[in-house]
């Protein structure tokens, strides 16, 4: 029986597919000193959830409950916390990969993690933003520091960092050229992508050139192709990280730079993508919401690899 010290989450006890997520009864986070207690009213689906269902990944064997991005209410504030009061609407991304657990009525994390949400959207599109969006703004802005003017080569560029990477780009004024299916242009035009290649009729390593900036969410043979298309000085940034040491060497060779990278928790990067949100540079598309109940649902859809944007599950 439910009581004012548990909450429903979504757990599993065992690795493998969609079905192994069950709805479960946990103990209700308290927050510790300088850490927020928040209701959580939305929280977004990336494919790290279900890679982490599926493997363990990073988190090793279940049980755990998964999810990094979070849009809600603060309940509660831990000794210390300056930031925010309770009754503040936040969101933000829980620290990569540890600070997971999103999936949930409630979750503590350091108060930092979180901005205050832009009052311009609710609490579904401000779910949908936190992990993708940081990953695209540490990717473009405080790796590879895209300026205006600068081409900007965007690999899956419909996907859930994809989409958003495009238009944080298009804010800081590059050109972009994106990778997708034909059938994702139109919408990626939409969003402001200059230049478009259709993956399955042209090969872009031989149709890009002069690139300042590859944002590779793929991975595989397309790292070290997308190397060819970088001028001279360019950037590669990858967000598959396999710490290979070929990588830096053979970028070296062809006087450009490749960094692999994986997202971390920031609440400066927070308020930049909520400045962008309110002046209505950015926006999350949806591709599907799922109350809590039916998270399965939201990562078997994820899996087929068919969704355009964001899917969503929202916490009643």
């Amino acid at each position: 029986m439910r009581t004012q010290h548990t909450m429903r989450a979504i757990s599993q006890d065992i690795l493998g597919g969609p079905e192994v997520l069950k709805e479960v009864e946990v103990e209700r986070p308290a927050p510790r000193p300088n850490e927020v207690l928040v209701r959580v009213r939305a929280a977004g689906v990336n494919p790290t959830d279900w890679k982490h269902r599926a493997t363990g990944r990073f988190l090793g064997e279940p049980p755990f409950v998964l999810g990094w991005d979070v849009s809600g209410v603060v309940e509660a504030t831990g000794v210390g916390v300056a930031l925010f009061k309770p009754g503040d609407e936040v969101f933000g991304m829980l620290s990569y990969p540890f600070g997971h657990g999103a999936h949930a009525e409630y979750v503590t994390a350091p108060a930092r993690t979180f901005a205050s949400k832009p009052s311009n959207v609710d609490h579904t599109q401000a779910g949908a933003l936190p992990l993708v969006s940081l990953t695209a703004w540490q990717a473009l802005v405080e790796t590879a520091n895209v300026q205006p003017g600068q081409r900007v080569l965007i690999h899956a560029a419909a996907g859930g960092v994809g989409h958003v990477a495009v238009q944080i780009a298009k804010a800081r004024g590059a050109y972009v050229i994106g990778t997708a299916s034909a059938g994702k242009h139109e919408f990626l035009r939409r969003l402001g992508a200059d230049e478009l290649i259709d993956y399955r009729e042209t090969d872009f390593a031989t149709a890009v050139r002069d690139v300042d900036v590859v944002l590779d969410t793929i991975g595989g043979d397309y790292v070290h192709r997308s190397l060819e298309t970088l001028r001279e000085g360019g950037c590669l940034v990858t967000l598959v990280p396999k710490g290979s040491k070929e990588l830096p060497v053979e970028a070296e060779k062809l006087g450009v730079r490749a960094t692999e990278m994986l997202v971390d928790a920031d609440h400066t990067g927070m308020r930049a993508i909520a400045e962008l949100v309110e002046t209505g540079r950015l926006r999350a598309t949806i591709a599907g919401t799922f109350p809590l109940a039916e998270a399965a649902k939201a990562h078997a859809l994820g899996e087929t690899g068919r969704t355009t944007g964001k899917l969503v599950v929202v916490v009643d």
